[in-house]
């Protein structure tokens, strides 16, 4: 798993969290109002219950958005269960299936869960305890430790009912705490009673703490029956609340946005004077150069001058740099925001972020929030989403048209907005629509990126008025597919086995290549997600998480441990791995031809965002031109470098730094002791543990 998780539906699995983070129609958490959300209360110092609630056979349907997507049955037989859980949107989801047989505690003495990811990688987990003996075996890798009654076991790749099995064993507990295996432990706390609106139905939300970076919510009846599993995109509900299932989402939405703007009030640093930041090497991202030891002084917003070293002023704040780097502010490409994404990018360095499809209402709540300090997040530039009407696509965007006069009507909907950056389309779009899409956001000023439509060719799109590639893979597809094969489905991704086979001296890339150079248009290739998915394996720490991965929770150190695509044998193990190869090969010429390859991620950016640009090494790019390419060139490519990108008088204070000197070592980057976001000042080592994070580096000196 990694940074993006918000909640129990997003951590329960890599099948559920990658849908998050790759669905590429994404949505981010909603509106806050924090004054009318309750504190959570602590646990109590008794248990809750006295006799644990009976196991009752039931049925949920799972809500995504605006879409039913799926379902959860339980199935009840005394201490046993059998539970099938299973959802698809935009033609790929998981499928869990899973037995248990409970203790009297309520603690789980085995348990085999089975079935597949959401792009396909298969779950093939098991617990079980003897003789005082745990023993488990996850994607992971294997386990064991000594068991005592009272400890339980936290699945990897479960579905959401297991939010209720920890729930349920809490209740019963002294003080709703219980040691977890593989590590930590789990709490419950009770957050408040809720009326449904439409059934005036009641039921009481708790809080499960200890499993992921956030909380995760579930809700109960008066008597601890399970009535809902929920987040701020997610819903898993009785059918009969279908009307509701928005509302409760809403109320999940409402619950972190409290969180989030009591950490964004806790640990935000606003300066009502001058800030000096001593002893510093600034690296001018437009020439490619480190400067000498120099201060830079802050007055608001914005840079006032850059200094010799020793200069000062009268009634300034101090921050000692301790020799360290400053850098502009880093651009993730391709994120899907959420409030606790936007939280961890800054972190990260990562100021700047482009949205590449979301619920519309939901981003423009939250670019309002962190406009105004409510929370803490990055600068995000929109884009449009718009999706086709097919058989294979239940986007939870909203944004889907049946038509071509439907894709025009949300093209001048985005355009007449005047907020959208560019429009992007996706999969099913039919690509004889485009033609008159593109001309129509050009009117609006618009550019167009996207997916290429299934059944067309890149070519096309090109012809037709894209001005960049979404994802390398979307690219070559056109070059190893036949024009039948479908790309709404997961084959977009196993497909990418054949590019082991692909001549890239060819007459049909070479073509595509030579028309993106006279175009001029760029590509979004998103390489740390093909890397994550075609050369990560169960069991082995994937590549882009080494850096960071012992930092993190368990939970998210296990995700780290598992692969997303299923990898049958050793034969298409070498398929996927050459795949890959070929791939970072295109990349490379296409850096040599001139072609702008933008840094993106669609795997939440922060961390994963360093790593994308390590892997731009791999294209022939040097660490300097890899900094700029992160920074001053994203802030020219989006026509904001008379503010952003470097770091001089004038422009806005956006900035980080490292103790090291990332123009030597770019995963350098990785390490950073203070962020400056339009003026404002944080120091990530302050806010990590609040997610449960090991700080990776010392604050800064202050002095007031």
């Amino acid at each position: 798993m990694t940074i993006k998780i918000t909640s129990r539906l997003k951590a329960i699995s890599v099948s559920v969290l990658a849908l998050a983070l790759a669905a590429c129609s994404g949505g981010g958490d909603k509106g806050s109002k924090a004054s009318e959300t309750p504190a959570v209360e602590a646990p109590s110092s008794t248990p809750i219950v006295e006799i644990l609630p009976e196991l009752q056979s039931r049925e949920y349907a799972v809500y995504g958005g605006v879409a039913r997507i799926g379902f959860m049955n339980v199935e009840a037989d005394g201490n046993a269960l059998d539970i099938k859980f299973e959802f698809k949107n935009n033609g790929r989801g998981p499928t869990v299936n899973e037995t248990l047989v409970l203790a009297d505690d309520g603690t789980p003495l085995s348990w085999d869960i089975t079935g597949n990811t959401t792009f396909g990688s298969a779950i093939s987990e098991s617990l079980s305890i003897k003789d005082g003996v745990a023993n488990w075996q996850s994607a992971a890798g294997p386990g064991e430790a000594d068991y005592a009654p009272g400890t339980i076991y936290v699945d990897q790749n479960g579905g959401p009912f297991g939010a209720y099995i920890y729930a349920r064993a809490l209740l019963a507990d002294a003080d709703q705490t219980i040691p977890a295996l593989p590590g930590g432990q789990i709490n419950l706390k009770r957050v408040e009673d809720f009326t449904f609106p439409k059934t005036g139905d009641k039921g009481t939300i708790y809080a499960l703490n200890g499993i992921s970076l956030n909380p995760t919510y579930l809700m109960m009846t008066e008597d601890y029956q399970p009535l809902s599993f929920f987040s701020p995109r997610f819903a898993v509900l009785p059918e009969k609340y279908e009307a509701d299932q928005e509302a409760l989402r809403d109320r999940a939405a409402e619950l972190n946005a409290q969180r989030f703007e009591t950490i964004a009030e806790t640990y935000t640093h606003n300066y009502d004077r001058p800030v000096r930041i001593k002893n510093v090497r600034v690296f001018d991202a437009e020439t490619m150069t480190l400067g000498e030891p120099a201060s830079v002084l802050l007055n608001g917003q914005h840079i006032k001058s850059i200094d010799e070293l020793n200069a000062s002023g009268d009634n300034e704040v101090l921050i000692d740099g301790a020799g360290g780097t400053l850098i502009p502010g880093l651009y993730d490409m391709h994120g899907h925001m959420s409030d606790n994404a936007a939280i961890m990018n800054v972190l990260a360095g990562v100021t700047s972020v482009r949205d590449m499809g979301n619920e519309n209402a939901v981003l423009g709540s939250l670019i309002e929030k962190i406009n105004s300090g409510r929370l803490i997040g990055p600068r995000i530039t929109r884009s449009g989403f718009i999706e086709g009407k097919s058989a294979t696509n239940n986007t939870t965007s909203g944004i889907i048209a049946a038509t071509q006069e439907e894709a025009l009507e949300h093209v001048r909907m985005y355009g007449e907005t005047g907020d959208f950056h560019q429009i992007k389309i996706y999969s099913s779009v039919k690509g004889e629509w485009v033609p008159a899409m593109a001309a129509e956001a050009e009117k609006y000023g618009m550019r167009v990126a996207g997916h290429v439509p299934a059944f067309s060719k890149p070519d096309e799109m090109i012809e037709a008025g894209y001005d960049e590639i979404t994802h390398i893979n979307q690219l070559m597809l056109g070059w190893v597919l036949d024009r039948d094969e479908d790309t709404r489905t997961l084959f977009r991704i196993t497909g990418m086995k054949r590019f082991a086979d692909l001549d890239l001296n060819s007459d049909k890339v070479r073509a595509t290549m030579d028309l993106m150079v006279e175009k001029g248009i760029a590509v979004d290739p998103t390489t740390v997600i093909h890397e994550t998915a075609m050369t990560g394996r169960n069991g082995i720490v994937r590549a882009g998480t080494v850096d960071y991965i012992d930092n993190m929770p368990v939970s998210v150190q296990r995700g780290s441990r598992q692969a997303m695509l299923n990898v049958a044998d050793e034969t298409e193990d070498k398929a996927y791995r050459a795949a890959f190869e070929v791939i970072i090969d295109t990349l490379s010429m296409l850096h040599d031809r001139g072609v702008l390859i933008v840094p993106g991620t669609d795997m939440g950016g922060a961390f994963e965002l360093h790593r994308e640009l390590e892997l731009f090494q791999r294209f022939g790019m040097t660490n300097p031109e890899i900094l700029r390419r992160g920074s001053y060139d994203m802030a020219s490519y989006l026509g904001v470098d008379a503010e952003l990108g470097t770091i001089e008088a004038g422009k806005l204070a956006d900035f980080f730094l490292v103790p090291g000197n990332p123009t030597e070592d770019i995963r350098a980057i990785k390490t950073i002791s203070m962020v400056v976001a339009d003026g404002r000042i944080y120091f990530p080592s302050e806010i990590y543990p609040e997610f449960g994070i090991k700080p990776f580096t010392d604050i800064p000196e202050v002095k007031e």
